[in-house]
């Protein structure tokens, strides 16, 4: 759509966003892009470093609190960025991911930030357990890990307009399946993902 092709050309212009994969990507897997989450920009910057046939199919993962907050930033993420928006705060009996869920059994790739919400920090902090749950219920779909350099100083949290600063994209192997895996061993193990990739 015209106005994600606007929303990269503004980004690529202001921090550049180039991407580093491992390996060539795969455009014919089902995929889980999973990354550590700094600013705004972090969705934008991920689909930007998708190769145009890979865009068509994602779907980002965004909270319905903010990006559904009002008409303008809910038309820029659903109509502009394709998102799912879901709620952060769980009501009894109701399963926040179940909008994730549907759009995974669809067929669409999704792009997804385990922390849950925005950090100050470079790093990832510790995952919650949505990326154990989406990988449970697909497990013939690919969980691809992401690190997002200098993101976190282009835009922290609180801030609206980015620095002028270079950023990478850092798309890493997809992770391994281990049948069985402890939740908090297979969390541990996908944040290391990220981090390992990292400068």
């Amino acid at each position: 759509m015209w106005i994600s092709r606007a929303l990269i050309a503004v980004l690529r212009l202001l921090i550049g966003a180039s991407a580093r994969w491992e390996s060539p990507p795969d455009l014919s897997r089902q995929r889980i892009y999973f990354a550590n989450h700094t600013s705004h920009m972090d969705t934008l910057a991920i689909i930007a470093a998708l190769p145009p046939a890979a865009r068509v199919n994602v779907k980002p993962v965004a909270a319905a609190d903010y990006w559904g907050k009002n008409r303008f930033l809910s038309y820029l993420a659903q109509r502009g960025l394709n998102a799912v928006l879901i709620e952060r705060n769980a009501t009894a009996g109701k399963n926040v991911l179940e909008p994730i869920f549907d759009v995974v059994q669809a067929g669409h790739s999704i792009i997804f930030f385990p922390e849950g919400t925005r950090s100050a920090q470079p790093l990832p902090g510790e995952f919650k357990s949505g990326l154990y749950r989406l990988s449970e219920q697909f497990p013939d779909v690919e969980l691809v890990p992401i690190y997002l350099e200098n993101l976190h100083r282009s835009m922290p949290k609180g801030k609206h307009v980015p620095l002028p600063i270079l950023c990478t994209i850092r798309i890493g192997n997809p992770l391994p399946r281990i049948d069985g895996e402890d939740k908090q061993v297979f969390l541990a193990r996908a944040r290391d993902a990220i981090v390992r990739l990292a400068p």
